[in-house]
């Protein structure tokens, strides 16, 4: 089976030169080692040799020499509405509290959905929507320092042991 060993960031590989896409949720995308299909039915493994996190227009090199680009499937989200910059801190900081996986964009913080975290967030005041998007959460104050010594061309990928979603296929550990 054709192993992908190199992950590098979007910018820093021939994106040209693609063979393949795999299009994968947050969870695979945030994987070291797992069999994955591409869009194109190409199954190959991901055999990267330290965890971090995928994201959109990431390439994996296989051994072979071609890449394969890396796509961030849409996701059930719950898009968080707050009524001005203080409101908006708060709930960061309970969603934080709650170490939940959070993006935080300009116009509006995304979660996971989850009724009992929407109910909060309801009764703290927030306006939540269901939304159908890629999810890219903050990676945390650590993980940026491993990203930060680790530019250009590297390995990536982190926690194993979640259900496959879209892309992926189980069988690989």
């Amino acid at each position: 089976m054709d192993r992908a060993t190199l992950a590098a960031a979007n910018g820093t590989w021939p994106r040209g030169d693609a063979v393949a896409t795999v299009t994968l949720d947050y969870e695979d995308r945030c994987r070291r080692r797992m069999r994955l299909v591409a869009d194109d039915g190409f199954a190959f493994l991901l055999d990267l040799a330290e965890a971090g996190v995928l994201a959109d227009g990431d390439g994996l090199r296989l051994e072979d020499g071609r890449w394969i680009a890396v796509r961030a499937a849409p996701e059930r989200l719950t898009r968080v509405d707050c009524a001005d910059p203080h409101h908006r801190s708060v709930i960061a900081w309970h969603l934080g509290n709650r170490h939940l996986p959070t993006e935080i964009a300009a116009e509006a913080i995304y979660i996971r959905h989850d009724h009992v975290i929407e109910a909060m967030l309801e009764g703290l005041g927030a306006t939540v929507t269901s939304v159908e998007r890629p999810f890219t959460p903050e990676s945390g104050a650590y993980a940026a320092h491993r990203h930060a010594a680790h530019s250009h061309a590297h390995e990536h990928a982190a926690g194993e042991g979640h259900a496959p979603a879209s892309g992926a296929v189980e069988g690989a550990a």
